[in-house]
This record gives structure tokens, sequence and C-alpha cells, in this order.
């Protein structure tokens, strides 16, 4: 089959480079334009632009994807089926297009973590399980028939960039078997609404940063798993003497402090730990405002509390 890729963030190379190792047939990537970043403001390319630049993929860059010179090249390009992988949301013109339909990897079970950041969510909530999900595309996001899934077994202490890399790997894997088996016809198409009844649906929204703020007066083990959630970005932080200080790694205990959460205490060399609902959250990574990050000895050497 004729397919095109469509994706921008590293996450979606991984799948991209699946892809062009099983064989099959990318006549195009579809990825943002480049975006000036940094000091000097150059021009910078996504990194889904740099492998397919490197292994001689034609590449589009529309600004707007309802743009008629793209739909235009679209259609030119004939393809049997698209492939997305962290990419923006499609109008249907786009993906209603291809011959076979177009097909998104998901980065959690759905119909649960429906959203931008299911790795971060799925992590803030403590789950003990995620995976990842093939489904054709339609018109509301994320709802499509799911075609295949894989799960993986959380451990209850893994950071949102180690699960990322996870189901990167996984999400690669599982996209290559899916377009395998729409090229054969060998699949199933299974609604989403069939597994919805009785069920909490929980969603994955675009996280900001407002929501990356610690409320310390919740349980240490919620503070905890927001922490690993949110790491390494966008990252949870706190104030401490009128700064920022981003946290990213940390352990928890239950105990019943004996000061009021979100107080601390320190020995000024080992240990940093703040006061929670039920226990206490110490802090092992972080990164004070204007300063690198650095593990909690470090920061001590360099800040007296």
């Amino acid at each position: 089959m004729k397919t095109i890729f469509m994706g921008t963030p590293q996450f979606a190379v991984a799948s991209l480079d699946a892809l062009i190792t099983a064989g099959c047939d990318i006549v195009a990537v579809v990825t943002a334009p480049d975006k000036p970043a940094g000091r000097g403001q150059k021009l910078n390319e996504s990194a889904v632009k740099q492998y397919a630049v490197a292994h001689g993929l034609k590449v589009l860059q529309p600004e707007k994807l309802k743009d008629p010179a793209f739909i235009d090249a679209l259609k030119a390009l004939n393809a049997d089926l698209q492939v997305v992988v962290a990419f923006r949301m499609l109008p249907e013109v786009v993906w209603s297009m291809p011959t076979r339909g177009t097909i998104n990897l998901h980065a959690s079970l759905l119909p649960q973590y429906r959203g931008a950041a299911p790795i971060n969510w799925v992590l803030m909530n403590g789950e003990k399980e995620s995976g990842v999900t093939t489904f054709f595309l339609k018109h509301e996001i994320d709802t499509g028939d799911i075609l295949f899934t894989e799960k993986v077994t959380l451990t209850g202490h893994e950071t949102a960039g180690e699960l990322h890399d996870r189901l990167m790997y996984k999400g690669a894997g599982l996209l290559v078997k899916t377009v395998k088996g729409v090229e054969s016809g060998r699949y199933n198409e299974h609604p989403q609404s069939a597994l919805l009844a009785g069920v909490e649906l929980k969603h994955a929204p675009k996280i900001f940063k407002e929501d990356c703020l610690i409320d310390w007066s919740k349980p240490a083990e919620s503070i905890y798993n927001k922490i690993r959630g949110l790491s390494p970005v966008p990252t949870a932080y706190t104030v401490l003497n009128d700064k920022i200080l981003k946290l990213y790694k940390a352990e928890y205990e239950l105990a019943q402090p004996d000061i009021k959460p979100g107080e601390f205490l320190t020995d000024n060399k080992n240990y940093l730990k703040f006061a929670a609902a039920d226990g206490f959250v110490s802090v092992t990574e972080v990164q004070l405002e204007g300063k690198k990050q650095m593990d909690i000895k470090e920061f001590l050497r360099g800040n007296k509390l």
C-alpha cells in the first residue's frame, strides 16, 4: 500500500523507522512547519522531518491542513493509507481521503485517556497498567473503532519520560502489525462504545502550568504520582523562598506529620521533605529557578534552608 505518514515529535520517529524497516511504501511524510527556537531564533526542524530528510523521503509541511495546495498535493500522491502518530487533529477532507482509511496510534488503552497527554495522566492517576492502541480516525477525537491494542504493566515508580520511551517502541511494533493487518485484510474493528458500559471514563486533556503546581494538602502518594507523571516535562513545581522549585524525582512515606502541609524538614545535607496530608514527600532531584537541575545533596550544599 502507498502510505502517507503524519507525525512531529521524537515519539513518532520510532514508528516511522519501524514502518520503513518493515518495507512499507512511505510515499510522503507530513510534519509541522519549521519554527524559530532559542536565542538566535534559528529555524528548528521537527524530529520527524530530520529523519525523513536523512532517509530521502518526500516531506510536506503545511501551515494549515485545509490549505487547497496541501489538499491537492495529498490527492496527487494517491495514497491507499494514512498513518498518524503524535500529530495535529485532521480535518475530514484529509483523514477520509485514502481508500483504506487513516490509522492513528494512541499512547493509552482506549477508550480510557483520550486526549493530548495520556502518558502523564495515567501516571498521575496511579494506574497499574497502560498501553498503546491503533484505531481508524473518525469525527470525534480518539473515538474511532479500535484495531489492535497492547498492554504494559506499570511499576508505580516510572516517570512520564520512562513510560514515553517504553510506549514509543511498543507503539511502533503495534503500528507495523496494524498496517500489515490492514494490507492483508486480517483485522477486526471494535467500536469503543462497546467498552464503555458501566465504566468510568478517564480523560487526558492538555496540561497547563497551573496544573503542575503541587497542592501539599493532598495525600503523599497522590503528590508522588503527580511528580513522576510530570517528569521530565512539563514538570511539577512548588514555591520555596519565593522562587519556583521544579520537582523531577521524589519518594514518599506515610506518617502523621507534626507540621502543616507544605512546610518542610531538612538537615541541609541529605534530605528535604515536605509535609502532605498523610505523610511526607522527600524530593530527590530538583531545579531552583535560574539554576541547573541537580540531586538534592548538591542542591542543599548551595542552598541553606
